[in-house]
């Protein structure tokens, strides 16, 4: 038996037309006479013959597949984002396709030029791309932002209240006796780490807090042990990193130099991703619903592409909230 799958040619042969006469009829209805373009069809149905994907993109200008574009693939905070968007994306018959940027903002930049014919559209999380080249962008290419806005309303967005987080933390760490505090930052390019240092001064001053920021770090477990010998430096009695991975790399540090946890040092991370239950002493982190982003992020991007969505206006925010664990504890007697 053969297997082989019909072709456009096996259609034509069957109908009697060219290649490009049975393309016409089956692509654009309307462009032959009724009756080649039914002796076409009723070819194409007897042998069951479907037009391929890159076909019915080349005929109708729309391939059925998004990009879902994030700075680290191996970045847990990431799973339950792709978990959102991939089942939303599923349910209204689109394919999501991962790109990884590796934090790079030039990365992110030729990973989204090349895209450009190949998707539908694009969510970018927590991109590390600058204003002028994201507003250009949205004119470019369907785009919805996780974890960033666009100057001017240009594109839709989601984005995690994670300054508020961070003030809750602040909060935590004051009702312990804290009075010396240090934020762990992020990369440069990180609009989310520049909303929350922008929290940091004020709700300092209205705590009664010495807040001192250290970096900028990476947001790689690596990156842990440099920020833990810095706030040992500090002689602060508490640490905030930006991320979770970054509070793994804390917490390896200073057990390693016999800095017990959270009897002189508390540490508090950001994301509340798989594993800060289970490193020791189990993290007190900012949780964040990662999952429920995806799927508000997949929805904006779906009717926007549908024409059904509203003009681009203020992000969706979603709250976050402070997990308490073992990692934070009463500030130290000196």
């Amino acid at each position: 038996m053969d297997d082989r799958q019909p072709t456009l040619r096996d259609v034509a042969e069957a109908a009697g037309v060219a290649v490009s006469t049975a393309s016409r009829a089956l692509s654009r209805p309307g462009r032959i006479s009724p009756r080649t373009e039914a002796r076409v069809r009723d070819a194409a149905d007897r042998l069951g013959y479907t037009p391929s994907a890159s076909a019915r993109a080349l005929s109708s200008g729309r391939t059925s597949t998004v990009a879902l574009v994030v700075p680290d693939v191996t970045n847990p905070f990431y799973f339950g984002l792709v978990r959102g968007t991939g089942a939303r994306l599923r349910e209204t018959g689109y394919v999501q396709v991962l790109v990884d940027t590796e934090e790079s903002a030039e990365a992110e930049a030729r990973a989204l030029a090349g895209l450009r014919g190949t998707v539908d559209g694009a969510i970018l999380a927590s991109s590390r791309l600058d204003d002028d080249r994201l507003v250009r962008l949205a004119s470019e290419l369907p785009v919805v932002t996780v974890n960033r806005t666009v100057p001017g309303g240009a594109a839709p967005g989601v984005v995690l209240d994670t300054p508020s987080g961070i003030v809750q933390a602040l909060e935590h760490l004051a009702s312990l006796g804290h009075t010396r505090v240090a934020y762990a930052a992020g990369p440069r390019t990180s609009w989310s780490d520049s909303r929350r240092r922008a929290v940091l001064e004020p709700a300092a001053a209205r705590l009664g807090l010495d807040v001192t920021v250290l970096g900028p770090y990476a947001p790689l477990r690596t990156a842990g042990p440099a920020a833990a010998d810095a706030a040992l430096q500090a002689q602060v009695t508490a640490l905030v990193a930006f991320n979770d991975l970054l509070a793994f790399g804390v917490l390896e540090r200073l057990e390693a130099r016999g800095v017990p946890v959270p009897d002189q040092l508390s540490v508090v991370g950001c994301d509340d991703v798989f594993g800060a239950d289970l490193v020791r002493p189990r993290l007190t982190t900012v949780a964040l619903p990662m999952e429920r982003a995806g799927r508000h992020a997949a929805d904006l991007l779906v009717a926007r592409l549908s024409g059904l969505g509203a003009p681009p206006g203020d992000p969706v925010v979603l709250p976050t909230h402070l997990v308490i664990r073992a990692s934070t504890g009463p500030a130290p007697v000196r």
